[in-house]
């Protein structure tokens, strides 16, 4: 029989001494390959006895296994090195000026999430987040929603199963709203409150205006003896400020949700026509945004007596507001990673919004 410590010791020098990935392809074949040192030795297993093939079939199998694992590992080293190698040979250097013609784009939704915190920054809000991935408390039941709302069918909302429980009450869902970040500052944070949360939201829809998933901004006051003059005073300065208008017509509807009592939906005075959608002026209605008194169920869900502190709410979209202030007609276009999109109606980088320096006019979407 042939002696597979001398062929183990040859075949391991042979890996270790391959510099490169073609030489260590080489060596494989040698060994393992049809006409391989290794293969050659397990085709003679039939001229040997009984004994003979057991013993020798076991020498060459460990064999073949070691031989692999050294292939793999010398195979490893050498990738390694040959991404070192091109790394150090492409490298780029991150402080040469950018050449105009790609220099890149602020998309509109930061855009307008930086104009909202600027404006209700200076109104002493701060920013509030929250997780993605809620549980029904504090995205449904805790805001009051009942069962049986039309939010919380399949159809509108998306559920994860909890795989810890087979009671569908138990399920996870993608946050329907950004409300729930006002339910987990209640629950960690005594009044008086005044916080924005602005971030991503989901709903199973998908058209001009709606996508499945979406932006949204919503704020939370809580304090004692708020009234819903402090809401439609904050409202009405937040919008002259972002629509930058020095007069902005303004009306309030009475509507219904189920965390808000009494709710209203916000509508701003415009111009439309056929081609275009002029805000602040004409005898036109638009809807903007959706508010109300903090409902008393919603605080006790908090932890906040309701007999002692009161507070209002509101949530608008950050998506639509962008389409409104910029003029781009479909929400689609937001996630399509468009470039030429992205290069029409982008901002320039480093012109950061804020209060004193201007909201949307330094630099301008690019139109």
């Amino acid at each position: 029989m042939v002696d597979t410590t001398q062929l183990k010791n040859e075949l391991l020098e042979n890996v270790s001494a391959a510099q490169d990935m073609k030489a260590l392809e080489d060596v494989r074949v040698a060994a393992l390959g049809k006409k391989g040192k290794i293969t050659e030795l397990m085709k003679s297993l039939s001229s040997l006895s009984v004994e003979e093939k057991k013993e020798m079939g076991k020498q060459l199998n460990i064999l073949k296994t070691e031989i692999e694992a050294a292939l793999d590992k010398q195979k490893a080293i050498l990738e390694e090195k040959e991404l070192n190698e091109k790394l150090a040979h492409e490298v780029i250097d991150v402080t040469l000026p950018i050449r105009p013609e790609v220099q890149g784009r602020i998309h509109p939704v930061s855009k307008i999430y930086e104009e909202v915190v600027a404006i209700f920054g200076q109104m002493g809000f701060d920013v509030a987040e929250g997780p993605d991935i809620e549980d029904q408390f504090h995205n449904f039941n805790a805001l009051n929603t009942p069962a049986n709302h039309p939010a919380r069918q399949m159809q509108d909302t998306f559920y994860i199963k909890n795989l810890e429980s087979d009671d569908f009450d138990d399920s996870y869902v993608v946050r329907t709203q950004t409300s729930s970040v006002q339910i987990r500052t209640m629950e960690k944070q005594r009044p008086p409150i005044r916080i924005i949360a602005p971030g991503r939201t989901y709903r199973s829809d998908y058209d001009a205006t709606h996508t499945p998933m979406f932006h949204q901004v919503e704020g939370l006051v809580i304090d004692k003896n708020i009234t819903m003059a402090h809401l439609k005073g904050c409202l009405y300065d937040f919008v002259k400020a972002f629509f930058e208008l020095d007069e902005l017509p303004v009306r309030y509807r009475p509507s219904y949700f189920p965390f808000t009592e009494p709710s209203a939906e916000m509508d701003i005075g415009c111009l439309k026509t056929k081609t275009e959608l002029k805000i602040g002026a004409g005898n036109d209605w638009l809807e903007i945004l959706g508010c109300g008194m903090v409902h008393p169920n919603v605080l006790k869900a908090g932890g906040i007596d309701p007999d002692e502190y009161q507070g209002f709410a509101f949530g608008v979209g950050l998506d639509r507001l962008a389409m409104l202030k910029y003029g781009i007609p479909d929400l689609r276009t937001f996630f399509e990673s468009d470039v030429r999109w992205l290069k029409h109606y982008g901002f320039v980088p480093l012109d950061e919004s804020s209060m004193t320096g201007g909201l949307s006019n330094n630099g301008g979407a690019q139109r």
